[in-house]
């Protein structure tokens, strides 16, 4: 019987496979099993009292929402004088307003806040208000992460597709997955999660591009060969640092003159 170091190459290389693969399929079913634990009680208490995520959302493309450390200008054209103004909505959604006071603005749309202004301002004057509002926001955001050369945080100032999208963030050719990217709008009770594939868009389907909104992410994934090997690299990270640690105080070594010198003297 031969012994195991004495194996034909082939099934060597068979055997070697296989450990990877079995390595690669228990560290999945453990990052699995934890992404499924249900969270801590002291967790959903704190979510439930303070929510999740932003605070202030809406469609700004629809109509713009004041959020926090958004200006707010607002003219009152019947009490010029009296009721106009710029005001930075504050940590806590409200602005100042002089003759009214302290007032909730954070989530409103600019019609809104003009109703609400107006509300306000007849249990001052006996004439009716003509509350005119604007909202200067500051640049909304979406984020693209993954396979891409322009990865992280994007502004979003202007109407923005999927496809235009991806081709700003320039994914790249050899380890992107055009076939299963992902555009996700969170959510804690109903997430929506749209596949998208770029190969059919390249051939004339528009089906999925859809419009980009403020925070949405869309996730270009590798291809099933660049993950394998990302988890090869993973595996030998700790023996290139070596490598490489034991190669730089070589370096230094034959810098000296010959000299016995390296990096830990």
């Amino acid at each position: 019987m031969l012994s195991p170091h004495r194996l034909p190459s082939p099934l060597r290389a068979w055997r070697v496979g296989a450990l990877l693969f079995w390595a690669g399929f228990l560290l999945f079913g453990q990052s699995a099993c934890l992404a499924t634990v249900s969270p801590d009680k002291r967790i959903v208490q704190y979510l439930n009292s303070y929510g999740w995520g932003k605070a202030y959302t809406g469609n700004f493309f629809e109509e713009s929402y004041a959020t926090i450390g958004d200006r707010v200008k607002y003219l009152d054209r019947a009490h010029p004088r009296e009721i106009a103004g710029t005001q930075v909505v504050q940590p806590d959604g409200t602005i100042t307003v002089q003759e009214i006071g302290t007032v909730h603005v954070a989530g409103l749309t600019r019609s809104e806040i003009e109703a609400f202004l107006s509300e306000r301002v007849s249990l001052y004057y006996t004439d009716n208000a003509d509350i005119n509002v604007i909202i200067q926001a500051n640049p909304k955001k979406y984020f693209i992460l993954g396979e891409v050369s322009r990865e992280g945080e994007q502004s979003l100032s202007g109407e923005l597709n999927v496809f235009d999208a991806i081709l700003k963030a320039r994914p790249l050719k050899s380890s992107a997955n055009l076939g299963r990217i992902r555009l996700i709008r969170a959510d804690p009770v109903d997430p929506l999660v749209i596949p998208i594939n770029f190969s059919d868009m390249l051939r004339g389907d528009s089906t999925y591009n859809v419009s980009i909104l403020e925070n949405d992410i869309i996730y270009v994934p590798p291809t099933l060969l660049a993950q394998f090997a990302y988890f090869l690299d993973g595996l030998l990270f700790p023996v290139k640092q070596v490598i490489k640690g034991l190669g730089s105080a070589f370096f230094v070594s034959n810098r000296n003159n010959g000299s016995y010198t390296t990096l830990f003297d």
